[in-house]
């Protein structure tokens, strides 16, 4: 089976999306379609045995609309694209511009930009004609005493007939293509009640002008249109602005690179750079792919890509990602990923992906919105039986339906949800929090247990000195020898010594005659003095004795800690204690997630003394410790059977399963390729605050999407009964189909700017200063 993601042009309504899916659903080859209005896509997954890319776009034609798609790679959707001839680096990342065509009335050819400016062109010619059609209306002549006759000697409803033509043939005639490509589809949206509740005021109103003349709803018709397009202008641009994150992605490379050819720097644009070019980038600029440094020394800054706030030490060897920031020095850098292998590209489609899916509280109001279109439809009938039965005349029965009709269109209920993802997931990616669908934003929201693994993702996973104990010795003296004896050891526990010297401006003294004693420590002759450094072993071997200083040795191994002997001239002077370093945030990150009630939970493989100390410095509530690495899934899965919803947290290659149990699998960005593909959500910083962060912004996704089905649904129910009249005979109250109209659209675009005040949720910032280091966790 193959993936493919469609771009379409034209799709104008949250409803009409429904279009498109029945009309794929139904042809051979096609498994699964899901096409999404506020992003303008349609994903399908089909089998190449049985139908091609090439008919499937037909087929999206046939309902209207212009498309452009790309294969998509495993779990990746790539960026909508148009097709293009193989060439070994073409740039995925520039997004396609359909050309505009203003064929047909409608809007089958043209990007979401020129719709807008489409609408609002519509919308313009509907406001100019509709205002003298409704001063020469019988409303308007009551409403604004307005006294004029009507040009050229003609019947007010001649005239306002003639003004009505542009506005029915060009204005509003994306109505009527659109119902008709509903009806074919053989289903009901927005588009079906906006056409029968023109149609229908405009057609009559023709028949009695027709006729003789008599009252007419000229007024009605070309208003309603008026407002339809006004409302839906508004919404199109605020649908434009959800998708903010995504375009500022794609704006990060920088179009030209300079590279060394023939020992000459060359600017060229940046899809013709290759795999194994040499890179120059200067102070300032923009990496314009990732590398590896060949030559230099600089700070980079990746916060537009990752997100990390500092800038991050660049050396040979180091790698760079594509369009982050040189600062400082001058670099060379060799490529290594280009065009839509580069990360920033696979950023870019993650976040497509997530804004692409449908959450599943979307499939349920997808349905709901068919259903409510019929009850539209049903419900203007009824109500025009209802009144004509009663005595009122048809102008009057008809003006009630066509306002149940207008006031029901469930456009509002279509967008709800689908423009909060998007808001959504563009925070998270402007963040470095990468959610791989709808459906892992919405399960965020909802978890109440977060197990993180210890090792990696609450640690940095090195080990780092908390405790120096010396005695009968100076301290600076005592690490002046020992880094002497470290500096030579590969061994993981040296290396944090030879750093904590270095911190500490001790520079270590030369040396002689080093030896290792492997799994055991070393030995050395350093200024003079014969040095070992080692564990308890090393020490009982040599017959070097430590007296108090072992109890202290005994203290730091119950604690969790590793203790590191140190014997000057065969005499025991000191004790080194070393413990994993915690990440500078994760006493933030416990905090934070305690402020969203969330039960932070830790797993690990280590020693439960270990665990425990950890556990307890940094606030954790549960520990789980001594786990091997194929039991982590079983524990998840003891959890879940405790009603509790879960999140796991991992970075490791032994993670993938418990990342796949769990409810919502969270992996870390430094992590393997294993744990980042099995994961629902991945952390670009590696840092553990910003688990919290994915979960607020998780919470305050489906608050919108609640707030805005809450909304949608609530207005239908106020509104309908309204617009039939029902409370005339009680309270007068009558309400026309002009004001029906822009109800409607307010109501649609209040979905939009409620979905967009997403933007002003306050995430919390990582601030180290405020966090405790490994020599403050005891």
């Amino acid at each position: 089976m193959n993936t493919i993601v469609l771009s379409l042009g034209g799709l104008q309504w949250a409803t009409s999306q429904t279009i498109v899916e029945n009309v794929l659903r139904r042809r051979p080859g096609v498994v699964a379609v899901q096409a999404n209005a506020a992003n303008q896509t349609a994903t399908l997954t089909y089998d190449p045995a049985v139908t091609t890319v090439a008919e499937l776009s037909s087929w999206v034609r046939e309902c209207g609309l212009h498309c452009a798609g790309r294969s998509v790679p495993n779990h990746l959707c790539g960026p909508m694209t148009e097709p293009t001839p193989a060439t070994p680096h073409h740039d995925h990342r520039q997004p396609h511009r359909p050309a505009e065509d203003m064929s047909h009335g409608g809007h089958g050819e043209m990007s979401m930009d020129a719709m807008v400016r489409d609408m609002r062109n519509r919308f313009l010619v509907a406001l100019a004609l509709s205002i003298p059609i409704m001063l020469w209306s019988p409303m308007g002549r009551e409403m604004f005493g307005f006294t004029t006759p009507a040009p050229f000697g003609l019947r007010d409803d001649v005239f306002a007939f003639l003004l009505s033509l542009p506005v029915v043939f060009y204005s509003a005639w994306i109505f009527f293509a659109g119902a008709y490509r509903a009806l074919r589809a053989r289903t009901l949206d927005m588009m079906v009640l906006v056409a029968v509740a023109v149609g229908a005021g405009w057609s009559y109103s023709v028949g009695v002008t027709l006729t003789g003349g008599g009252e007419v709803f000229y007024e009605a018709a070309v208003v309603l249109t008026t407002f339809v397009l006004l409302g839906h202008w508004f919404e199109m641009r605020a649908r434009g602005g959800a998708n903010d994150a995504i375009r500022t992605l794609l704006e990060l490379a920088p179009p030209t690179a300079v590279v060394m050819r023939g020992g000459e720097p060359i600017e060229v644009p940046t899809v013709d750079v290759v795999v194994g070019d040499l890179l120059l980038i200067r102070p300032g600029g923009k990496i314009p792919v990732d590398g590896t440094v060949q030559e230099g020394h600089s700070e980079v800054d990746e916060s537009m890509v990752t997100g990390e706030s500092l800038p991050v030490t660049k050396d040979a060897g180091s790698a760079v990602i594509g369009a982050s920031i040189n600062t400082t020095g001058s670099l060379r850098v060799r490529a290594t990923r280009v065009g839509s292998d580069t990360a920033l590209a696979q950023i870019v489609q993650m976040v497509q992906e997530a804004q692409n899916s449908k959450a599943p509280g979307q499939r349920l109001a997808d349905r709901a919105a068919f259903w409510l279109v019929l009850v539209a439809l049903i419900g203007g009938s009824v109500t025009f039986a209802v009144w004509w039965a009663t005595g009122a005349g048809p102008q009057t029965a008809l003006l009630f339906a066509i306002t149940v009709v207008v006031i029901t269109c469930p456009d509002a209920l279509g967008l709800a949800t689908p423009t909060a993802i998007m808001v959504g997931t563009g925070m998270g990616a402007k963040r470095g929090v990468l959610f791989k669908n709808a459906a892992a934003l919405e399960t965020s929201a909802r978890i109440g247990t977060v197990v993180m693994d210890k090792t990696g993702t609450l640690t940095k996973g090195e080990p780092e000195v908390t405790d120096v104990v010396v005695d009968g010795m100076d301290e600076e003296h005592l690490l002046g020898l020992v880094a002497a004896v470290e500096s030579a050891s590969e061994h993981p526990l040296a290396a944090a010594i030879v750093r904590y010297a270095a911190q500490r401006g001790v520079r270590p003294l030369p040396l002689t005659d080093f030896r290792n004693v492997p799994g055991h420590g070393a030995t050395a002759e350093v200024a003079g003095r014969r040095v070992a450094v080692g564990n308890r072993k090393l020490m009982v071997d040599q017959d070097i004795g430590f007296g108090s200083l072992m109890d202290r040795r005994d203290t730091f191994a119950s604690g969790g800690r590793t203790a590191v002997l140190v014997a000057v001239d065969r005499r025991g002077v000191a004790v080194i204690a070393l413990a994993d370093a915690p990440r500078e945030t994760s006493a933030a990150a416990i905090a934070a997630l305690h402020e969203l009630g969330a039960e932070v939970v830790m797993l690990s493989g280590d020693n439960a003394a270990t665990a425990k100390r950890i556990a307890a410095n940094l606030g954790i509530d549960t520990v789980i410790a001594e786990v091997l690495p194929g039991d982590k899934a079983a524990e998840i899965a003891d959890l879940q059977r405790a009603g509790k919803r879960v999140a796991m947290v991992g970075d490791g290659v032994n993670d993938a399963p418990a990342l796949a149990q769990a409810d919502l699998g969270i992996a870390i960005g430094a992590g393997t390729d294993v744990a980042i593909e099995t994961a629902n959500l991945v952390l670009m910083r590696s840092d553990p605050l910003d688990v919290a962060i994915a979960l607020r912004i998780g919470r305050a996704t489906l608050r919108k999407m609640r707030q805005n089905l809450a909304w949608a649904v609530g207005y239908n129910v106020i509104a309908l009964p309204i617009a039939a009249g029902v409370f005339v005979p009680a309270f007068g109250l009558v309400l026309r189909p002009e004001i029906a109209a822009l109800s409607m659209s307010g109501s649609s675009l209040i979905v939009a700017v409620n979905a967009l005040m997403l933007k002003q949720l306050k995430l919390p910032s990582s601030n180290p200063s405020t966090t405790p280091t490994a020599a403050e966790v005891r």
